[in-house]
C-alpha cells in the first residue's frame, strides 16, 4: 500500500500532487518525507475534533512505541513555522509514546484548503461526534461565504448528508447532550428534527433514553404527535369542519414524511381533484420561519426579491 492510499480516498483527492518540502525547511527528507520534532509542529486552528479520548490515545501511543509511527503526518509551513494539517491523534501518539520526531509529509495549502483537509481527515472516522462534524461544517460555511452545495462538492459528499448533519445544531442543548454523551444516536436525534418545539424534543429524547427506543420506533411516534398536534389548528385556520381519516395514498405519504424530514418541520402534501393540490408548511415562530425562507431560498441559488 502507498503512503497516499493510506490517507484515504477524501484527502488523496484534496492533496492531489502538491506535496513539497517547504522553502525554508531545513530538515533532512527520509523516504520523501521530513522529519520534524514534535514540539515545533502547532496545532491546527481548523481541527473539528474537540474530545479526544485518553484511553484511544493511550492505546495508539503503545502502538506506536511498538511499531513506530507507520503514517505520516501532514504539516504546512505558515510564515516559516510548520502547522499540523492532518494527524493529530497520531502526533498525540508520538508525544505520549516519548517521541522526540516524527516523519511528516509537507504540503502547499492555503488556510481553505487546511480547512476542508482536516475537514476529510475527520470525516473518514466513525468515532468523531456527529456535532462536531457539523460544527465544522457550519464554521466553514460561515467563514467562506459558499452553498452547502458548494461544500459538498468540494468535500465529495452528498449534501444531504452535509445539511442533515449541521441541522442537528438546531437541537436544543439537551437533546445536544444526550448525542454527545451516546444515550440517543444520530438517527434518534434527526426524528426529532420535524417536532419543531424544543420542550417536546427534549421530552421525546428523554423518553428515548428511559424505554430504550429504536429509530425506527421514534420516528413513528413523532409523526403521530405531529398529526395530533396539527389536526385541531389546521380545522380552525380553514373554517372546515373535522373529517372523517380517510385512507392516503402512500406515495404521498412517504413524500410528506421525506419533506418533513429535510424541513425540520411538520409538513402536509394534500392532493385534490386532476392531480392539483397543495403542500402546507408549518413554522412555530418567526426565528423558524426565517430558517424555512434561507432553506428554501437558498437551495438551487434561488433569489427572491
Amino acid at each position: 500500500m502507498t503512503k497516499e492510499r493510506r490517507l484515504g480516498r477524501g484527502l488523496e483527492a484534496l492533496l492531489g500532487s502538491s506535496v513539497e518540502a517547504g522553502p525554508q525547511a531545513n530538515e533532512t527528507p527520509l523516504d520523501g518525507l521530513l522529519r520534524l520534532s514534535v514540539y515545533e509542529i502547532e496545532a491546527n486552528p481548523y481541527q473539528p475534533r474537540r474530545d479526544f479520548d485518553d484511553a484511544e490515545i493511550q492505546s495508539l501511543a503503545d502502538s506506536v512505541r511498538e511499531h513506530g509511527l507507520l503514517q505520516p503526518v501532514v504539516v504546512r509551513q505558515v510564515e516559516g513555522r510548520w502547522q499540523l494539517v492532518a494527524g493529530e491523534r497520531r502526533l498525540r501518539a508520538a508525544i505520549k509514546a516519548g517521541f522526540d520526531e516524527v516523519p511528516a509529509r509537507s504540503i502547499a495549502a492555503d488556510d481553505r484548503q487546511a480547512a476542508e483537509l482536516a475537514i476529510v481527515e475527520n470525516l473518514q472516522r466513525k468515532d468523531l461526534n456527529p456535532l462536531e462534524k457539523a460544527a465544522s461544517f457550519q464554521c466553514y460555511l460561515q467563514r467562506y461565504g459558499c452553498t452547502q452545495e458548494e461544500l459538498a462538492g468540494r468535500l465529495k459528499i452528498d449534501r444531504s448528508t452535509l445539511a442533515n448533519l449541521i441541522r442537528l445544531l438546531e437541537l436544543p442543548e439537551d437533546v445536544r447532550q444526550a448525542l454527545r454523551s451516546g444515550t440517543i444516536t444520530q438517527g434518534h436525534a434527526r426524528a426529532l428534527l420535524p417536532l419543531g418545539d424544543e420542550r417536546e424534543q427534549v421530552a421525546f429524547a428523554h423518553r428515548i433514553q428511559q424505554q430504550g427506543l429504536s429509530v425506527r420506533a421514534t420516528e413513528e411516534l413523532v409523526q403521530i404527535a405531529i398529526r395530533q398536534a396539527d389536526a385541531e389548528p389546521l380545522a380552525l385556520f380553514t373554517g372546515e369542519e373535522p373529517r372523517e381519516p380517510v385512507e392516503r395514498n402512500e406515495h404521498l405519504v412517504s413524500l410528506e414524511q421525506a419533506l418533513r424530514a429535510a424541513l425540520g418541520t411538520p409538513v402536509e402534501v394534500k392532493e385534490g381533484r386532476r392531480g392539483r393540490g397543495k403542500i402546507v408548511i408549518h413554522f412555530a415562530g418567526h426565528e423558524e420561519f426565517e430558517r424555512l425562507h434561507q432553506q428554501l431560498c437558498r437551495d438551487g441559488k434561488r433569489q427572491v426579491g
